[in-house]
């Protein structure tokens, strides 16, 4: 958090330990992310378990994506949309040279994540076009969750009255909304399909979901975009530059995301709170909040070692999803527009 860095050489000036030079700190660094005893079983399952009780029997959004690193790594997470950006619960690090990855591949990451979620939790989850597996869509059923994944234009689709075509034989013209009500597709797998292009869109939408689709359809899988790719940004470039780190491992890569992770949960903790006890303009000058949790998190966290305060208490985060920072009039502007459509058409026989 301190060095706001994902190599490792950076985290040297912050150790002290029995007076060990730089090297001696760097092989410890190294060995510590190459331990497989270092795992988030162990030390990221209960800091998310800590932070989330009170969304027990509450609704929550969660979206699972990959990102690659170097054309060799394949990152898939699992993240919780929480204040207009994402929280990490899961994730795993394979050496795959694609984004495109199988069920049971990430399977793993799903479990863990089910197993941290609070008791009785309403989970709604999002997923690109390259997750419209049989097998996630089954898992996601019997888990009782509701589900949107974006579907690509060449699957096939068996409507309500029999017929069967393409996804892109039913994309809508331009500026309208199609809902096609109980399809099937990958064979067995019931659910409904939402297809849209937006006037001011280049491309169309195609959306399956086991929710009856509306507009909203939209609304909801559009929080996907708010809320992963800000947050793998910050991994790689805005926050701490992951892809200047030499670790070339896979499983020293997963530890050292795991690192990372938490530094983000502490940040955005102490980030919140900043607003939560109302002192966030003591960080941010924007009449409004500008900055991201992360930000702010980061500067209060300056500031109290700067000034040799203590570190307040990991305590849970409120029931509470706070609005998206806006740091200028326009990127408000932007938040507050609507898509509007000139024609919704209901296929449901």
């Amino acid at each position: 958090m301190q060095s706001q860095s994902a190599c490792l050489s950076h985290w040297l000036p912050y150790l002290s330990h029995r007076g060990c030079q730089a090297r001696s700190h760097l092989e410890r660094l190294s060995y510590f992310v190459h331990n497989r005893a270092i795992n988030a079983a162990t030390f990221y399952t209960p800091i998310v378990k800590h932070l989330l009780p009170n969304w027990e029997g509450q609704a929550m959004t969660l979206i699972l994506d990959t990102s690659m690193l170097w054309d060799k790594y394949c990152l898939i997470e699992v993240t919780f949309a929480w204040g207009g950006r994402s929280m990490p619960l899961a994730q795993v690090v394979l050496a795959h040279g694609s984004a495109t990855v199988g069920f049971e591949q990430y399977r793993l990451v799903l479990e863990a994540t089910q197993s941290m979620l609070p008791p009785q939790v309403q989970v709604t989850f999002l997923a690109d076009r390259g997750f419209e597996h049989g097998e996630l869509m089954r898992w996601l059923t019997q888990a009782g969750w509701s589900w949107a994944i974006r579907a690509k234009s060449d699957l096939q689709v068996r409507l309500a009255n029999g017929q069967q075509q393409s996804v892109a034989q039913l994309l809508s013209p331009r500026g309208q909304v199609h809902l096609f009500h109980q399809v099937q597709v990958i064979g067995d797998v019931s659910c409904h399909l939402a297809t849209a292009h937006w006037s001011d869109a280049q491309d169309s939408w195609a959306v399956l979901t086991n929710r009856v689709p509306s507009l909203q359809t939209f609304a909801l899988y559009g929080q996907r975009f708010g809320g992963i790719e800000p947050h793998f940004k910050d991994y790689k470039s805005a926050a701490f530059d992951l892809l200047r780190s030499r670790i070339r491992d896979a499983h020293a890569l997963s530890c050292l995301l795991m690192l990372l992770a938490i530094a983000q949960l502490f940040a955005i903790h102490l980030g919140f709170f900043l607003v939560y006890l109302g002192e966030r303009s003591r960080m941010d000058w924007h009449a409004q909040r500008g900055l991201s949790f992360l930000q702010l998190g980061w500067r209060e966290l300056q500031r109290l070692c700067y000034q040799a305060l203590p570190l307040p208490p990991l305590k849970p985060l409120p029931l509470s999803n706070p609005p998206p920072a806006s740091a200028s009039r326009r990127k408000q502007a932007a938040l507050a527009s609507q898509i509007e459509c000139s024609r919704v058409t209901v296929f449901s026989s």
